[in-house]
């Protein structure tokens, strides 16, 4: 039943309990998708809460759920105690202690749709149970949207498959509850035993298993954060997993209460997973990158970087304007209308966006364009003209660039262009590449500042001083103007952190400020940006495991480290 036509009554509202995964919100499901773009209010804990966060509708209201240490559950129930912060609250309240199945009604209150989502899979949850039963008795309607629980989803991202042909047994065991006949029925097994626990306390889970009949030199591994990009494997064995931990420098930590999920059997030999270990293989795995662009331009690229595992962190380092006097783009606008141009050239999306937002202010729409020929300097550009209504009618069949746009434009040809002109709105800092080689072909151009680009404000200090101190694994400068830009409002990127840049010119500005550049995009596309240092890490990785060198990310060497110049 789809959660618009469920009849839940006014007083009580409706609750759907939904699995949020193991971590990576490309793993929810259509389903949850679904209940969150209708949920009025949303209950999780903070870290399922970013997860599902994304996929709610605006306005939505968030309630964070918090554990409080100092309250116990109550005896008997097994209901966890929370301190309870409203998302949507302006107001500086003293945070309310409640238990969750009682928060969760609360919510449902006024016919509102609650979303109440937990990690993994809301079946195997500890108390999700105690919830649903909660939500029964007092006459709340809820429905169940199941998750990938963290049991199967992790040992999939960490190369370790749970079956295999001969089909041996699956055994799951949360050692948090596990009795002493557990640990002796899984012990007597020879089967795959997935265990969830904590890292702090993974040696005691090995001990169980090794006092219960497993050989101590049965194979083990122990994934943390996994299906994140903060995820991390150790393969070991029984025996000596608590060593391989120490020798990891992951205990003792403070951070030795974050769960894990281990799993025993032959099939998380280290052999097996060197093969199988997609995730942690991908050629940015956990690296943290820099995208200084504007944010709207920034989306396809780190969507892109996302899908080989980097972690990109947009910071804006130029501000879109309006032109300081509208006038001649008032005009401009109003020419279109009245037949003044045989074309219009787009040489970006903030042009794109330009024009639009004054053609809504005119109350005009795509129709406006009929009659006139439509330009766009590349894939990005044509892809926000179609999403305006308006199919370019050339794109750059080369490089998307000036150049290459001139390189496919016709010349003006009395005969069959009843117009000569040219309408090219743009930034009040571009270059006259395309202007001069449009006059050359015979055409004339109303040269129209669209926008203005300005120096964005300062990132946050801490962002300031990760750029500073080689935080970051790579920076990607897509212009010349992001590198003076970055470096005017944050400071030059650390000697040990890749720079990336999208063409020859942007190199060379780079170079100008000190900076070596590592990588260089084989045609001025932000796409092809992102492929190329995909290249490059790609190539480090495997150098590294050529020379049996453990793989780390750039930020992870020396301080002061030199590095060698690439050839890419």
């Amino acid at each position: 039943m789809s959660p618009t036509t469920l009849s839940a009554g006014p007083e009580h509202g409706h609750v759907t309990f939904l699995g949020a995964g193991p971590g990576d919100p490309g793993l929810l499901t259509l389903r949850a998708v679904e209940a969150l773009a209708h949920a009025d209010v949303l209950v999780a804990e903070h870290e399922v809460l970013d997860v599902v966060r994304q996929h709610a509708r605006q306005g939505v209201s968030e309630v964070h759920t918090d554990p409080d240490p100092s309250q116990d559950p109550a005896p008997g129930t097994g209901a966890p105690q929370l301190t309870v912060v409203d998302g949507t609250s302006t107001s500086a309240a003293v945070p309310v202690v409640r238990d969750a199945a009682h928060l969760v009604m609360e919510a449902a209150r006024g016919g509102r749709r609650v979303v109440r989502a937990v990690s993994g899979d809301p079946g195997l949850d500890t108390y999700a149970a105690e919830e649903m039963l909660a939500c029964a008795a007092a006459g709340v309607p809820f429905e169940v949207v199941p998750g990938i629980a963290s049991a199967v989803g992790v040992p999939a991202y960490a190369g370790v498959p749970l079956r295999d042909a001969q089909g041996a047994d699956v055994r799951f065991v949360d050692a948090r509850t596990a009795s002493d006949r557990c640990w002796t029925e899984v012990g007597a097994s020879d089967g795959t035993v997935v265990v969830s626990t904590t890292l702090d306390s993974v040696a005691a889970a090995a001990g169980e298993l090794v006092s219960a009949g497993r050989k101590p030199d049965t194979p083990m591994t122990v994934t943390v954060a996994g299906t994140t990009t903060r995820q991390r494997t150790w393969t070991a064995t029984l025996g000596t997993i608590a060593q391989t931990l120490k020798q990891a420098k992951v205990l003792p930590s403070p951070d030795g209460g974050r769960p894990v999920i281990a799993v025993v059997g032959e099939r998380s030999s280290a052999a097996q997973r060197d093969q199988l270990a997609w995730f942690e293989s991908k050629p940015l795995f956990g690296w943290k990158v820099l995208v200084p662009r504007t944010k709207e331009q920034a989306v396809s690229l780190s969507d892109q970087l996302r899908s080989y595992g980097a972690v990109p962190y947009e910071v804006p380092t130029i501000a879109v304007e309006p032109p300081r006097t509208p006038q001649q783009m008032e005009r401009a606008v109003k020419g279109l209308v009245t037949g003044r141009y045989e074309w219009i050239a787009f040489t970006s999306v903030n042009a794109v966006k330009a024009v639009r937002e004054k053609f809504e202010e005119y109350g005009l729409d795509a129709r406006a364009f009929a009659g006139i020929k439509v330009a766009a300097v590349g894939e990005q550009t044509a892809k926000a003209l179609i999403a305006f209504g308006v199919k370019p009618d050339l794109v750059p069949s080369g490089e998307q660039s000036a150049a290459g746009l001139l390189e496919d434009w016709p010349p003006y040809d009395p005969v069959f262009d009843p117009i000569d002109r040219v309408f090219l709105p743009r930034a009040d800092i571009a270059t006259e590449t395309l202007v001069a080689g449009l006059i050359e072909l015979g055409w004339e151009v109303d040269d129209v500042t669209a926008y203005r680009t300005v120096r964005a404000s300062p990132p946050p200090a801490e962002t300031r001083e990760a750029i500073k101190g080689g935080g970051f694994d790579a920076v990607l400068f897509t212009s010349s103007s992001t590198v003076r830009n970055l470096v005017g409002i944050a400071g030059k990127p650390h000697n040990v952190t890749v720079i990336a840049c999208i063409g020859p010119a942007t190199a060379k500005t780079a170079e100008e400020h000190g900076l070596r550049v590592d990588v260089m995009a084989p045609e001025p596309s932000v796409l092809k940006l992102a492929e190329a240092l995909a290249d490059f890490g790609a190539k480090r990785r495997a150098a590294a495991v050529e020379a049996g060198d453990p793989v780390t990310r750039p930020s992870e060497r020396r301080p002061g480290a030199r590095r060698r110049r690439s050839t890419t």
